[in-house]
């Protein structure tokens, strides 16, 4: 029988080699969840060879002696104090427990993401407690993660287990006699020469002018963006974001004339005539990458490509489609500004900033003003992902959920009332409402812990990815919502929107970019059928008030961040924000702003893994100006409060 008598046996060392000791050894601990973190996502990453990993893991040590630093600040301290009852078992004792409790939780919350990467593309950053807050009756839901994903929890545990177990085999001892003038100099010098090392390792370098090192620095060891997410480790992004503010005051142009010329998010409609009192019906459908739409990847295997979604695929054929559309967030509450008030997701959710009391125009508003009747759909409880607060400030009339609904029957168990129900639930309340009216509906069944009903498991088996089985349900759904609504005498004076809210994992490598993680369907289907064709262009979320408006014909000038999509005039761009970084797509290229200066420029056309950084061979000055002005607008916008017509 072997015995580990290193791991039991203690060995008295210098104090400051024990110092340094565990300091790698916490250093490599992040480095094994790194290497774990891309052994469980490797399909997202599939760009990734021997030689680039090498070159994230060097870029690795920059962040996690950032954070490690962060982390055990106070320990190190405790640990250097220059007393003699330092080396008493009492305070060592103590000294463990901090080590041990602030590494644990910082572990864990890497480990974490191992998983919970799949779902938001992105590390886990300070939002993450501003969206707990605002949904705590979802708390469900963490820990059906946690069961559903208990290999995670248990690799945590060996490695907490490892860690104690390592820190204990050595103990220190005084360098000189505790009581002598030589231990104190030498300990007050150590103090000192410790806290500016420190200082070093949390800002990433020692010049004066290097700015303190943030997400966005690991672009310096990645081939594309979204391989940021494997240099950074999660408690990093955590603390570089902790009370950050979302919206700063812009000066790239000095006067409203200047920028206004060049990008005005203030619409003053050219409409002629009365405007079209017309229904509109939004459908969001959660999780629905476009890689899910057969007929959105015509190209993909030859032609032979079916996607999961024969309805949608049906419907697509009769509908005004955008084929190159994108989201403007990853998260569900980034969709819901984007989408009914023309709001992208920049820097941290609307939903969740420090600017969410501002005043906003919306499509709820705007149409409420005109006689209709508004009503928010989502099948979970309510009170989830706050989205009930937010159609109240956005002008809904009405918020329809799981309350509403009123019959557990129909529950999950975990996330809300099953798809088809709560579709068949909507087509009803519709029915009984007064025209004009606009309604939304958030869909709820495509996502973790992906089931579908007992009755359809046989129907919608497990396929590639567990999400797989989930879209095919919610199409069905959507397939039953529109065979009873085409019934009903206001489906052919009513306009569908369709789109999803972001996107997911994907099984497809073309999927796997910074850009594509985006790409979602954007359908206009019109219940008469006089909505059809096909537009090529970029399209995003943000893009769907402003068009929905011109389609109504509507004649009041507005503020939205997006264009009208049916004006060949209109500027087409997409926009997102990545890792500290804002993404810009303008026709076949992909621009990235960091620290207020222009990136990186990829031909996302002949690029599409984004490998050529073209910044500084190409002229894309007037492309610059735009993104410029687009992001100053929205910042300042955002800042001062100026979101509706009239406000200063």
């Amino acid at each position: 029988m072997i015995h580990f008598n290193f791991l039991t046996k203690k060995h008295p060392v210098n104090e400051y080699i024990v110092m340094i000791y565990r300091f790698i050894l916490v250093m490599f601990l992040y480095s094994a969840g790194r290497i774990l973190f891309l052994l469980f996502n490797t399909s997202m990453f599939p760009n990734v060879d021997f030689s680039s990993f090498v070159r994230i893991m060097r870029g690795g040590v920059m962040f996690d002696t950032s954070a490690v630093l962060y982390l055990n600040a106070l320990y190190f301290l405790l640990f250097l104090l220059p007393f003699n009852f330092k080396f008493n078992p009492w305070y060592q004792r103590m000294l463990k427990w901090v080590f041990m409790i602030t590494n644990s939780i910082g572990l864990a919350f890497n480990h974490v993401d191992i998983i919970y990467f799949r779902f938001i593309l992105k590390r886990t950053t300070a939002d993450v407690f501003d969206i707990i807050r605002h949904d705590i009756s979802n708390s469900r839901l963490i820990f059906s993660f946690f069961y559903d994903f208990w290999y995670i929890a248990l690799i945590w545990l060996f490695t907490i287990w490892l860690l104690a177990k390592l820190y204990s085999i050595v103990e220190p001892s005084a360098s000189f006699r505790v009581k002598s003038w030589k231990y104190w100099v030498t300990s007050m010098l150590s103090l000192v020469l410790f806290a500016g090392l420190s200082v070093v390792g949390m800002r990433g370098g020692y010049m004066p002018s290097t700015r303190p090192i943030s997400m966005n620095n690991a672009g310096k060891y990645v081939n594309s963006p979204e391989e940021m997410s494997l240099v950074h480790n999660t408690p990093f992004c955590i603390l570089r974001t902790l009370g950050k503010k979302s919206f700063k005051v812009m000066n790239f142009y000095k006067s409203e004339e200047e920028i206004n010329a060049i990008y005005n998010p203030v619409r003053v409609p050219d409409s002629t005539g009365p405007m079209k009192k017309e229904n509109v019906v939004i459908i969001i459908l959660e999780s629905f990458s476009r890689e899910f739409v057969g007929s959105l990847n015509k190209d993909l295997f030859n032609g032979q490509y079916k996607g999961y979604t024969p309805f949608l695929d049906s419907l697509i054929t009769k509908s005004l489609v955008y084929p190159n559309a994108f989201a403007n967030g990853r998260k569900s509450i980034d969709a819901i500004p984007s989408i009914t008030a023309s709001i992208p997701a920049l820097v941290l959710p609307y939903v969740i900033s420090e600017r969410s009391g501002n005043k906003i125009n919306s499509l709820a508003s705007i149409l409420a003003a005109e006689g209709y009747q508004t009503s928010f759909f989502h099948g979970a409880p309510n009170g989830s992902m706050g989205f009930d607060a937010f159609a109240k400030i956005a002008g809904f009339q009405n918020y329809l959920g799981k309350n509403e609904y009123n019959d557990d029957k129909g529950f999950d168990g975990v996330w809300g009332i099953w798809d088809e129900p709560f579709f068949q639930f909507f087509a009803d309340k519709i029915g009984k409402m007064q025209e004009p009216f606009l309604n939304t509906i958030f869909s709820v069944s495509s996502h973790h812990p992906f089931n579908v009903p007992e009755q359809y498991r046989d129907k919608f088996p497990e396929e590639n990815i567990p999400l797989q089985k989930c879209i095919r349900y919610t199409d069905f759904a959507l397939k039953q919502f529109f065979a009873k609504a085409s019934k009903m005498p206001w489906f052919k004076n009513t306009l569908f929107v369709i789109t999803a809210d972001h996107c997911a994992q994907s099984e497809l490598k073309e999927y796997k970019t910074s850009v594509f993680n985006y790409a979602v369907p954007l359908i206009f289907f019109k219940g008469d059928g006089s909505l059809s064709g096909k537009d090529g262009a970029v399209a995003q979320q943000i893009d769907i008030m402003p068009t929905v408006l011109a389609y109504l014909n509507y004649s009041k000038p507005f503020v939205a961040f997006g264009n009208n999509l049916i004006n060949p005039a209109s500027q087409r761009f997409a926009i997102n924000y990545i890792e500290d970084s804002y993404q810009f797509l303008l026709g076949d290229h992909a621009l990235y702003f960091t620290d207020n200066k222009l990136t990186g420029i990829f031909n996302r056309k002949e690029d599409p893994t984004l490998r050529i950084n073209l910044l500084g061979t190409v002229n894309f000055e007037t492309q610059e100006k735009l993104f410029k002005a687009i992001i100053q607008q929205f910042n300042n916008r955002m800042a001062q409060n100026r979101l509706i017509i009239g406000s200063k």
